[in-house]
């Protein structure tokens, strides 16, 4: 496809509920589980992710650098904004530990970059999620994924179990709702001071009250997860629509005095 001329148009997730709606399925959801998770593969709708370095040293911090590569074999360079940037960049370790978000710079020449630093040895997934804008006006939303690589003795920790509470940083974070596979369902944020009574408000972070990201274990698909604009009951709520059986783990970044925290869970599916 031509690639366009460097714009960054603005988009939305798409995916509303009026308040009160409970677990339901999409046309084509069940049917198509398999295709809930994204990013297992480098190329997809055209665009291909084309990492420039596939490996670094444990512990050192190196830019990495990446393009999204059209079937012309031109980079890209028309982003859609979602959720305040036009491309989130996730990497998360094989054994799903070594989470991070980050946001990555474009260059003219569609050369994207981002300092990257990686403590353990051991295969790990980039994935970018992005919504790059077509030459006919259509935003088309992917998640690319590729592998990246650290050497040195690999040793892979176990998955945590799954729980109901996680701590991240001085909260506490209770998730509440029952995933269910092939449904669209609520799961909901709330949080505490772990050292206080009482909930905690979060603030906006890249336009919305909280961010989750969700992969399985195995293949690392990488599963779409939209949030609701505003808090519900005091939570900060999410559609979660699981496409399998299997165990998960569940990264939800929020923020809350001007500094963002993740807290992660464990999610098991019979």
């Amino acid at each position: 496809m031509p690639t366009g001329s460097g714009e960054a148009l603005s988009a939305g997730n798409g995916h509303d509920h009026a308040p009160g709606t409970g677990p339901h399925s999409h046309p084509g959801d069940v049917s198509a589980g398999e295709t809930l998770a994204t990013g297992t593969t480098v190329s997809a709708g055209g665009y291909t992710l084309q990492p420039l370095e596939r490996t670094q040293p444990p512990g050192v911090r190196a830019d990495y650098r990446f393009r999204i590569v059209g079937t012309d074999r031109q980079p890209a360079t028309r982003f859609a904004v979602v959720h305040e940037k036009p491309l989130h960049l996730i990497v998360v370790g094989r054994d799903l530990g070594g989470y991070q978000h980050l946001h990555p710079t474009m260059a003219p020449d569609g050369t994207w970059s981002v300092p990257l630093t990686l403590a353990r040895p051991g295969g790990y997934r980039v994935f970018a999620d992005f919504s790059v804008s077509a030459p006919d006006g259509r935003q088309v939303p992917l998640v690319l994924g590729v592998d990246h690589h650290v050497p040195g003795a690999y040793a892979p920790a176990a998955l945590p179990p799954a729980q109901a509470q996680a701590t991240a940083g001085p909260f506490t974070v209770s998730m509440t709702g029952m995933p269910t596979a092939g449904v669209t369902a609520p799961v909901r944020f709330q949080l505490t001071r772990t050292d206080a009574a009482g909930p905690v408000q979060p603030q906006r972070y890249l336009g919305a009250y909280g961010h989750l990201v969700v992969v399985r274990e195995g293949d690392l698909g990488y599963v779409h997860v939209h949030p609701e604009q505003e808090l519900v009951d005091g939570a900060v709520a999410f559609w979660l629509t699981v496409p399998s059986s299997g165990r998960y783990r569940a990264f939800f970044d929020f923020q809350v005095d001007g500094k963002v925290q993740t807290a992660e869970y464990t999610i098991n599916l019979p």
